[in-house]
């Protein structure tokens, strides 16, 4: 996982964000946005949620003061780094009008000098998260340009997750609370005594960061409490997903009575998909000046809740709302297995939080499931044996 552990008090820390700054990076991290801990340009400490935490269950966010002066001491935050890496916004190409004809501007006008962006206290599962985009987006014969130039020069400063609340469930796909790889720096946030943080390298270009921060080796005593840091926190997450068989179950379940039930709640607000780190649907939209002297056409974020984005010939294929959540599901927990081979799903609990209806995907998950033991256990009691004299 790394190549050495080192110790950094909050000065310390100070200064491994200037040294982000000073390379040229935009440094996006934790910060407080109308009541809710959100990801932004950070610039200095002050602009974590120092002291803050947040309390999530299935349809509930709220922030609440904690006892102690922690940075990190919150769960997943609204934003996963899907938003930098691949934003809901994108202009693909820009069209003006001229005298002679039309000039065509692809992208943003900034194809020579891409963003270099280091992502600070990035949580494990989403790690994860980048991971699979990576492969659906800069892994695969046709590479998405924009997430790649955003994606090569990262820099990412991990934090292990040491609060994490009532709607995560990475410990179910193994994905967090503590990072294990996809990081440059790996933070661990120790409470008690000195304020301070376990650095954990990952790479080359985070030992030689690393070396221009003031920094000090870490004692036993030190890796003793980050150690102990993600085992209580892995102890606290309560929510549990089986995803053993599961894309067996839902391959069976087109016609499970679940998703009807799921239907009578789901809005269909797209809310899931939105915050979601590892979707990545996407549309086209075209907008034109006033003038009609500029057309512009954007790559923008789509949901599969959406009755247009299964439209074919100008009608969905997936008109009712339990179609909907039954693709949603089915293609995050089975197709994605096919097609990537892993789950398509990090735990992180978003999409349970930010659901105004509460849905609760590890139960209705878990409901399936009971549906379809219960469906072949009663198609199994009732097929006749090789006795002859069992069927009468």
């Amino acid at each position: 996982m790394s190549d050495g552990t080192s110790l950094l008090d909050l000065a310390g820390l100070q200064s491994l964000l200037e040294c982000l700054r000073s390379r040229g990076y935009t440094v996006i991290g934790p910060t407080m946005r109308d009541g809710a801990v959100v990801a932004a340009e950070i610039t200095r400490l002050e602009d974590l949620p120092r002291g803050w935490g947040d309390t999530q269950r299935p349809g509930s966010y709220r922030l609440r003061p904690r006892e102690d002066a922690a940075l990190f001491g919150f769960a997943a935050p609204v934003h996963s780094p899907k938003a930098t890496l691949f934003p809901a916004d994108t202009t693909l190409w820009r069209r003006t009008r001229t005298e002679d004809g039309f000039d065509v501007e692809l992208g943003d006008g900034d194809q020579d000098a891409p963003p270099r962006y280091a992502l600070f206290g990035v949580r494990s599962c989403d790690l994860r998260a980048i991971e699979l985009q990576d492969r659906v987006l800069d892994g695969r014969a046709v590479v998405d340009p924009d997430y790649h130039r955003r994606r090569r020069d990262l820099f990412v400063v991990a934090a292990t997750c040491s609060d994490p609340s009532g709607s995560c469930f990475c410990t179910s796909l193994g994905t967090g609370p503590r990072p294990t790889r996809g990081f440059d720096l790996a933070l661990t946030e120790i409470l008690g005594g000195e304020h301070r943080f376990l650095v954990e390298v990952g790479s080359p270009a985070g030992s030689e960061l690393l070396a221009g921060v003031p920094a000090r080796p870490a004692s036993p005593a030190d890796l003793s409490a980050a150690d102990r840091v993600a085992r209580t926190a892995a102890e606290h997450i309560l929510r549990r997903l089986d995803v053993d068989g599961l894309r067996e179950v839902l391959q069976s379940a087109a016609g499970s009575p679940v998703w009807d039930e799921v239907a009578t709640q789901c809005l269909a607000c797209m809310n899931c998909t939105a915050v979601c780190p590892t979707c990545f649907c996407t549309s086209v939209a075209d907008s034109t000046d006033l003038t009609g002297g500029t057309t512009t056409r954007h790559r923008v974020w789509d949901s599969c809740f959406s009755t247009e984005y299964s439209a074919v010939h100008g009608r969905s294929v997936r008109a009712g709302v339990a179609a909907r959540y039954r693709q949603w599901v089915t293609h995050r927990f089975a197709a994605w297995v096919d097609q990537f081979q892993s789950v398509g799903c990090v735990g992180c609990g978003r999409c349970i939080t930010w659901c105004p209806a509460g849905i609760d995907l590890t139960r209705r998950l878990a409901d399936v499931r009971a549906e379809r033991e219960t469906a072949t256990a009663r198609a199994r009691a009732l097929a006749p044996t090789g006795d002859p004299h069992d069927r009468h």
